[in-house]
């Protein structure tokens, strides 16, 4: 039974620098009737202090809960079981949001709704982005992901709950990089529509310490979530949507990585011998999108993979 409209879920460890301005963003919500589940995944600096302090006389209702290490994944995945809102909303536990955050994501017309995010580095920050639209259908809006259409990120969508329980939609355990696009995508595709608000309400904050800048040639494991996840539309018989994803998504996920790694320094024939090992290779030449500059990119490295890092390696110090 659902006793809250809507259940935050803040999975923390070691952000003993950065949780208590979090949750203090989540305590001063204008709005009524939610509950905040921490879950400490074993932090071994004093974030479990700072979160008792801050929640303490918090007048929200509140569940701290403290596990073994386990990762981000089983963190979020306990919080789900353990909540008891109509909608689920996931925050992180270094980044704030704004006071109407859980006002524009709350809309009992819908199983989901959206809001905007704005990303922040340092004293940058980024340009929110604007889709244009108040409502689409999920259909629609997976197909503008899969095919990189819009910039998207699981936290910007408050999920009904029933949905989630219901179809056991849960973060993948152990995985670094792209589990909780996965998430996301499983999920929408469970239901019809979504609100969405151009409201930029969630503060995406990167820090150079985190774990997807300090998991070198991990980024390359969203390769095959992408790949469950087609498996997991063609069980759904969503075989329009597996599609998009062997023949657009993965080949466009492979190349962004890797020239991702090119742009970091790493070093050509390191990045060449990962793609080898986990053949990726096969998967670039599998592309049929429409994306006529990206075919000839592809092409190109395709046909001679040096030629292409040494024109690629001449563009970039021609703009650095």
């Amino acid at each position: 039974m659902n006793n809250f409209k809507v259940s935050v879920i803040i999975p923390v460890y070691n952000c003993a620098e950065y949780i208590g301005a979090t949750l203090k963003s989540v305590i001063n919500q204008d709005f009524d009737d939610y509950e905040i589940i921490v879950i400490d995944d074993g932090s071994t600096d004093n974030s479990l202090e700072i979160i008792n302090e801050t929640l303490r006389d918090c007048e929200v209702h509140n569940n701290i809960i403290h596990q073994e290490n386990a990762g981000v994944s089983v963190a979020r995945n306990r919080g789900i079981d353990v909540s008891s809102g109509q909608y689920l909303v996931f925050v992180d536990a270094d980044d704030y949001i704004l006071e109407n955050h859980l006002l524009e994501l709350y809309n009992p017309d819908y199983d989901f709704s959206l809001v905007q995010f704005a990303k922040k580095e340092g004293d940058s920050i980024s340009v929110p982005n604007n889709f244009g639209f108040t409502e689409i259908s999920t259909g629609q809006f997976i197909k503008k992901e899969l095919n990189m259409e819009i910039l998207f990120n699981f936290f910007q969508l408050s999920y009904k709950a029933d949905i989630i329980k219901k179809n056991n939609v849960r973060f993948t355990p152990g995985v670094v990089y792209g589990e909780d696009i996965e998430f996301a995508l499983k999920a929408l595709s469970c239901s019809d529509k979504i609100h969405v608000t151009n409201e930029v309400t969630y503060y995406y904050v990167q820090r150079s310490d985190s774990a997807i800048k300090t998991t070198e040639f991990r980024r390359f494991d969203i390769i095959s979530i992408f790949e469950g996840l087609a498996d997991f539309y063609k069980s759904k018989d969503k075989n329009d949507l597996a599609s998009l994803i062997i023949h657009s998504r993965i080949p466009k996920a492979i190349f962004g990585n890797m020239n991702y790694f090119f742009y970091g320094g790493y070093d050509f024939e390191e990045v060449i011998g990962e793609m080898k090992k986990r053949d990726l290779f096969s998967k670039l030449k599998k592309y049929e999108g429409p994306d006529k500059k990206f075919k000839l990119k592809l092409r190109l490295f395709l046909l001679n993979p040096k030629l292409y890092y040494k024109m690629w390696f001449r563009f970039k110090n021609s703009i650095d």
